[in-house]
């Protein structure tokens, strides 16, 4: 009678054991994240932000919901990043613009140079990666 308990009782410890480990790869698996890239990192990222928190950009933008004027994550979406598209997003925030998004116009900032004012569409393309 004593070696079948001593033999049910192994069983069900070795049982145990099997499920326990399943259960610990299961969560293994769900606590490791994918890896998240940190933009703050990033030179387009930091240059690009500096630029548009010192200028009048975050009265009409926000980055993740319309105000006056699309989300920057919007245009991020819209726009394929290209370099043709930094040019000619760089050219509205120069000149100004309207009809695309909305009746209100941009006003123009020409105070900025082309530069900087690339330097802020590629911070707003990296805001959609």
């Amino acid at each position: 009678m004593k070696k079948y308990l001593l033999a049910i009782a192994l069983v069900v410890l070795i049982g145990a054991c099997s499920s326990n480990n399943s259960n610990e790869k299961k969560e293994a698996a769900s606590v490791s994240p994918a890896p998240v890239a940190d933009l703050s990192a990033n030179p387009d990222y930091q240059k690009g932000l500096a630029l548009i928190a010192k200028s009048d950009c975050l009265t009409c933008h926000k980055t993740d919901a319309k105000l006056i004027g699309p989300a920057y994550k919007d245009v991020s979406a819209k726009y394929e990043h290209t370099e043709a598209n930094i040019e000619l997003l760089a050219g509205k925030i120069l000149k100004g613009g309207g009809g695309v998004w909305s009746p209100v116009p941009m006003t123009p900032h020409p105070q900025l140079s082309l530069e900087d004012a690339k330097q802020m569409v590629k911070y707003i393309f990296l805001l959609n990666k």
